[in-house]
């Protein structure tokens, strides 16, 4: 019998809303261009339509553990303001979730970002965060 995995639990960080464009691309070439609909340290929950979930998802049943699906995603962060910063991070689609008839989401989870990609993204999380505690 193999032994089960130990499987972080990701639902701990803190996610904030952020609506911006983010362009995801498969291996095989496929790029698509979606919405942001939150960010946290760790990933990303983009909304998409049918179509870029056939794209994305040939069987469009979401990803089983340990099967999921590689993705290089590109967005930016606005780091100093009005200077925002391009973000390339390696990921998995780790999750799938229809909305509407023609809207779904999608979870990214990070694998590895491109040089202080994650320094980036862990600033404008932290920044969204602090700005939110400020504001209640």
């Amino acid at each position: 019998m193999k032994p089960a995995a130990i499987k972080t639990n990701l639902r701990n960080q803190q996610r904030v809303d952020v609506s911006t464009e983010i362009t995801i691309e498969r291996p095989n070439g496929c790029c698509l261009t979606c919405t942001v609909a939150n960010l946290s340290r760790t990933g990303v929950m983009i909304s998409c339509s049918q179509e870029a979930v056939k794209s994305l998802i040939p069987n469009q049943q979401s990803p089983a553990p340990g099967n999921w699906i590689s993705v290089k995603t590109r967005f930016s962060v606005p780091v100093v303001a009005k200077q925002p910063v391009s973000i390339i991070a390696e990921g998995h689609i780790v999750h799938m979730r229809r909305i509407a008839r023609n809207e779904f989401q999608l979870g990214i989870q990070f694998s590895d970002f491109e040089n202080n990609g994650f320094e980036y993204v862990d600033r404008y999380v932290a920044k969204l965060l602090a700005d939110s505690c400020n504001k209640a």
